[in-house]
C-alpha cells in the first residue's frame, strides 16, 4: 500500500544547529499515527515542513505517491495537509465560523455567502458535539477549551487527507477529549491520516494506531502500537531508562498527621497547630472564605511547609482563578489569607505576593508566563531584577550568569541564554517560566499545569525539581488536569467543583476514577482507598 504521506531524509538546519538530521516517517491511509520525542527532537520542524511553513534543506516529502512541497500553509490546505497547532493560532476578533472557514469560505455572487458558511461550521461544530455552539460568537469570548475546538474543527471543514494534531487535548477537559478521539476515529475510519504529536502516553494508546520516536532530529523508533510498550518508548525517546516516572518521597512527609488534616478544618489551631497533636511542619498559607464572584466561593485551605498540595478539578471549575487571586492578579475577598501567619490580605498586587515569597507559574505559558520576544536572561531575573543590580544599575555579566545557573539547573536546552525565548521549544519555554521562581527564591510555588505539553523526560526533571523544593522547605501549591500526575505528585488534594473548593484528603485516598467523579458532582461518597 502506498504511504498517504512519506517522508525521507529531510534535513533542516539554523546556523550550527541541525534541527532534523535525516528524519523520514511513512504514515498510512486511515491510521492515527503519534510522533513522538523530546522537546527539541525535531517534531515540530517536521509537522511544519508538512504543513508549508518551512522549506527543508534536503530530503523529499511525497502525499500519496506524488512529490509534495507545499509552498506555504494555505498551499497546503488546498492540498489536503493541515497543522493544528498546540498554540491556538486564531484571530480573536472573528466569528465561530470566520475562523473555522479562513481561505475556504463559501461565495456567491462574488459575496461571501453567509447562510451557506454558517450551515458549514455547525456542521463542523457537530461533528465534535457542540452543536449549542453559536457560530457567529466572537472568538475571543469563547474559553481557552473552547477556542481549541474550533481550532479542529477548520481541519474537519476542509475534509483534509492529513491532519496533523500538535497536542490536541492540552487545553481540553476529559468530556471534550472524548468527543476528539470519536471524531478521529471517525476521520480515520473515512481514509484521513492522522498525525497525533503527544506527550501523553495514555492517550497514544488509546487513540493511535501506529507510532514513530524521534531523537536528535532523527527517527529512531517506528512500529505497531501494540508491539512496543512504555519503556521502549520511553527510552528511545531519551537513550536511557527511567525508573520512577514520579520522585520517590518520604513516607513521613506524605502521610504526617498535620498534612493529612482536611483543609478547611480550624478548630483546635493554634499558629499552625493541632492541639494536643504532633505539630508537624508549620502553615505556610492559610486561606480562610476567599470568593472571586462568580468563579470562586468561600474557598478555605491550608498548605504546610514542605507540603505538595493538589487541587484537581474541571476546565472552568474556577481552579485557575483561585491561584491567580492568591498571586494579586484577581480582585477577591477573604476573611483571611496569611503567609508564614502574617496577614497579607492588604496586599493585593503581584509585585507584593513576590516580595512575600509568592512565586507563580501561568498555564498560558506564551501569553502570560513568558515574554517570548526577549532573551531567556531577561525572562528569568525580570521578576527579581535587584539581585543583579549594583547602585541602581543592572550587571548584565552578573544577570547572564545568575539565569545561566538557573537555567541550567531545569536542564534547560538551549544554544544561547540571548536567544529569544520564542526560538526554544514548548518544553524548553516551560523550564524558562521555573527558572524564574528559582532566580526570585519563591517558598510559596503557585503552579498551574507547570508540565502541560512537556515530555516525559522534561516532566521527571520539573518533577524532581518541585520535590526537591518541597524537601527545602518550600509550599507547593500544584494545579492539573492530569489525575495521574496529581496522584504520584501531591501530599493531599483538594477537589475544585462549581467554584466550591471540597475539603482537601489524602492523596492516597483517591483513585483516578474518584477523583474524576468528585470533580462532576457524579458521587457523593467518600473517595475509595487505592489498593
Amino acid at each position: 500500500m502506498t504511504p498517504r504521506l512519506a517522508l525521507a531524509g529531510l534535513v533542516k538546519q539554523y546556523g550550527s544547529t541541525r534541527a532534523l538530521d535525516g528524519a523520514a516517517l511513512e504514515v498510512s491511509p486511515g491510521s492515527v499515527h503519534a510522533l513522538v520525542g523530546e522537546n527539541g527532537a525535531g517534531k515540530s520542524t517536521m509537522v511544519g515542513m508538512v504543513a508549508g511553513g518551512l522549506e527543508p534543506d534536503a530530503g523529499e516529502m511525497r502525499l500519496d505517491g506524488e512529490p509534495y512541497a507545499p509552498r506555504d500553509p494555505r498551499d497546503a490546505r488546498t492540498k489536503g495537509v493541515v497543522l493544528v497547532h498546540q498554540e491556538l493560532s486564531l484571530f480573536p476578533h472573528l466569528s465561530v465560523w470566520e475562523n473555522i472557514l479562513v481561505g475556504v469560505e463559501s461565495q456567491r455572487y462574488g459575496v461571501l455567502d453567509h447562510p451557506e458558511n454558517r450551515r458549514r461550521a455547525t456542521e463542523a461544530l457537530a461533528l465534535l458535539g457542540h452543536v449549542d455552539l453559536d457560530p457567529g460568537t466572537r472568538v475571543d469570548r469563547l474559553s481557552p477549551a473552547m477556542q481549541q475546538v474550533v481550532e479542529i474543527c477548520r481541519a474537519v471543514a476542509i475534509r483534509a487527507r492529513v491532519i496533523l494534531l500538535d497536542e490536541p487535548t492540552s487545553s481540553l477537559q476529559r468530556i471534550d477529549v472524548e468527543r476528539l478521539f470519536a471524531v478521529v476515529r471517525k476521520l480515520a475510519a473515512a481514509g484521513v491520516s492522522v498525525v497525533y504529536i503527544s506527550h501523553a502516553l495514555e492517550e497514544i494508546r488509546e487513540i493511535a494506531t501506529d507510532i514513530t520516536v524521534m531523537r536528535d532530529g532523527r527517527r529512531v523508533l517506528a512500529g505497531t502500537i501494540p508491539e512496543v510498550d512504555d519503556e521502549a518508548i520511553v527510552r528511545a525517546m531519551t537513550g536511557r531508562d527511567l525508573t520512577h516516572r514520579y520522585p520517590q518521597r518520604s513516607p513521613s512527609r506524605r502521610a504526617g498527621p498535620a498534612l493529612s488534616e482536611p483543609a478547611g478544618r480550624v478548630e483546635g489551631r493554634v499558629e499552625g497547630r493541632v492541639e494536643g497533636r504532633d505539630p508537624g511542619p508549620a502553615v505556610a498559607l492559610s486561606v480562610r472564605n476567599l470568593s472571586v464572584p462568580p468563579k470562586v466561593r468561600d474557598a478555605s485551605f491550608d498548605v504546610h511547609a514542605g507540603e505538595i498540595f493538589g487541587i484537581a478539578g474541571l476546565i472552568g471549575s474556577g481552579r485557575s482563578t483561585l491561584v491567580r487571586a492568591l498571586f494579586g492578579l484577581r480582585a477577591c475577598q477573604a476573611d483571611a489569607v496569611r503567609i508564614d501567619d502574617r496577614d497579607v490580605r492588604a496586599s493585593t498586587m503581584p509585585a507584593d505576593r513576590i516580595r512575600a515569597g509568592v512565586g507563580y507559574v501561568s498555564e498560558d505559558r506564551r501569553h502570560e508566563g513568558l515574554l517570548v520576544e526577549r532573551s531567556l536572561v531577561e525572562n528569568v531575573t525580570l521578576s527579581d531584577v535587584h539581585q543583579s543590580a549594583t547602585r541602581g544599575w543592572i550587571a548584565a555579566a552578573e544577570e547572564h550568569r545568575l539565569a545561566v545557573t538557573h537555567l541550567d539547573a531545569m536542564g534547560t536546552r538551549y544554544a544561547n541564554a540571548a536567544a529569544l525565548v520564542r526560538t526554544l521549544s514548548g518544553g524548553n519555554q516551560q523550564k524558562v517560566a521555573l527558572a524564574r521562581l528559582l532566580h526570585q527564591r519563591a517558598r510559596i510555588l503557585l503552579l498551574d499545569e507547570p508540565t502541560r505539553g512537556i515530555d516525559v523526560a522534561s516532566k521527571a526533571q520539573i518533577y524532581e525539581l518541585i520535590v526537591e523544593r518541597a524537601r527545602e522547605g518550600c509550599a507547593v501549591v500544584f494545579v492539573s488536569s492530569y489525575l495521574p500526575e496529581l496522584l504520584g505528585m501531591c501530599d493531599r488534594i483538594a477537589v475544585m467543583r462549581r467554584g466550591r473548593l471540597e475539603p482537601a484528603r489524602r492523596a492516597s485516598e483517591f483513585t483516578e476514577a474518584s477523583l474524576l467523579e468528585a470533580a462532576m458532582g457524579a458521587s457523593a461518597h467518600a473517595p475509595s482507598e487505592v489498593s
